[in-house]
């Protein structure tokens, strides 16, 4: 069923990990206040399913993962032809105005589809590297989005906007007191958040257990909050059972507001949508950069960060246990580094990202629109004019 012209329908693909999907969600609830129908794309995988409870007033459809890994191209092709014939099939029924791809290989089938039906298309790169599949469709598309300055030279598309990453409005400095009541914590005890990304991190998980006897040692007074990822969940909690801390181990927690308003100081990986958040609330951070991430841009992240002093990089191949413990006490026990990290990191949030990001998308449709009426205006216009 055809969407009526007051109220576009804009597609968003934002699948595959909560760094793609919570930028996305951001921006349709922008869209959506602007009088827009939101589908979101999303993967088939746990973290999305999880994820998408909290995309209120916007509709889902499922596509299966494309991701591109070395060895696995006739896997990737595969899953790309079954996800592009999906989001066809989709788009034939209902056809959007728009279709807004979140960055990775899973927003490369709709964003082609959606030029079938004459979209307009938008990417949005949220890392200082540009991934591949960005770097591949930004020659295509009507507008790209950026979080970092310096990835918009590094996409071929001259129409490059500097918007931020979108965090969801819930996100911003907050009394953290209520926050550690809610989670079942002290309320007036400090409180270290461990993550490892969506995902989980088993190697920023296994340094976290190395580090919990010092911890318990230097900062008695510590409450932790550790989300391990689908994996460790069982072992972290027998980790902080047996040197008796205070801790709320989760997988994975829907409410990560909830979390990082209770936040002390943080341990992290460096997506770049965890950034924007931690950036949007203030929360003095140690990053850990997951290695072999694509083209390293996690590193890069982190060095952008800890260059600006809003953070503190610690790569994993000089990490220990004892090295993380010393870091996390001593941003605890020296208010006036925290006070400057919170200043620092505050400066990277762009709390209007997800509003600028929509607005263009809307001027942009409505300018192909106009285009669109203007043409055949023009053309009957010349053929009256010369009968």
């Amino acid at each position: 069923m055809q969407q009526p012209a007051s109220k576009p329908l804009i597609a968003i693909a934002c699948g595959g990990t909560g760094g793609h999907l919570f930028p996305g969600i951001a921006v349709g609830q922008q869209l959506i206040q602007r009088g827009c129908d939101i589908l979101l794309l999303v993967s088939e995988k746990e973290i999305d399913q999880q994820a998408i409870k909290s995309a209120y007033g916007m509709r889902i459809a499922s596509l299966p993962a494309v991701g591109l890994q070395a060895g696995q191209l006739g896997r990737f092709l595969s899953g790309f032809t079954k996800s592009f014939i999906a989001v066809r099939g989709i788009f034939s029924k209902c056809p959007p105005r728009a279709v807004v791809g979140m960055g990775g290989f899973a927003c490369a089938p709709p964003i082609l589809a959606g030029k079938m039906f004459r979209a307009a298309t938008f990417l949005h790169e949220s890392n200082s590297i540009p991934g591949k599949a960005n770097r591949w469709l930004a020659p295509v598309v009507d507008q790209v989005f950026v979080g970092f300055p310096q990835a918009a030279n590094r996409l071929p598309n001259r129409k490059a906007l500097v918007t931020g990453t979108p965090v969801r409005p819930q996100f911003e400095p907050t009394d953290p007191e209520p926050c550690r009541l809610a989670l079942g914590l002290d309320p007036k005890r400090p409180v270290l958040l461990v993550m490892g990304g969506s995902q989980g991190a088993s190697v920023v998980n296994a340094l976290m257990f190395e580090a919990l006897p010092e911890l318990r040692r230097a900062a008695p007074q510590l409450q932790f909050v550790h989300l391990t990822g689908p994996n460790d969940e069982e072992n972290a909690r027998a980790q902080y059972a047996a040197e008796n801390l205070k801790a709320v181990v989760r997988t994975f927690l829907t409410e990560m507001e909830l979390a990082l308003g209770a936040a002390t100081v943080v341990v992290s990986r460096a997506g770049a949508s965890s950034l924007a958040e931690l950036a949007a609330m203030h929360i003095p951070a140690i990053l850990i950069p997951y290695p072999t991430a694509a083209d390293n841009h996690q590193f890069y992240n982190a060095h952008t960060f800890a260059s600006a002093g809003a953070a503190i990089r610690l790569e994993q191949a000089e990490a220990t246990g004892d090295k993380l413990a010393a870091l996390i006490v001593g941003l605890l026990q020296d208010t006036a580094q925290c006070l400057e990290m919170k200043t620092g990191i505050g400066r990277w949030h762009a709390p209007n990202a997800a509003t600028a990001i929509a607005e263009q998308i809307l001027s942009i449709i409505n300018l192909k629109s106009t285009a669109r009426n203007f043409k055949p205006a023009v053309s009957q216009a010349l053929q009256t004019a010369t009968s």
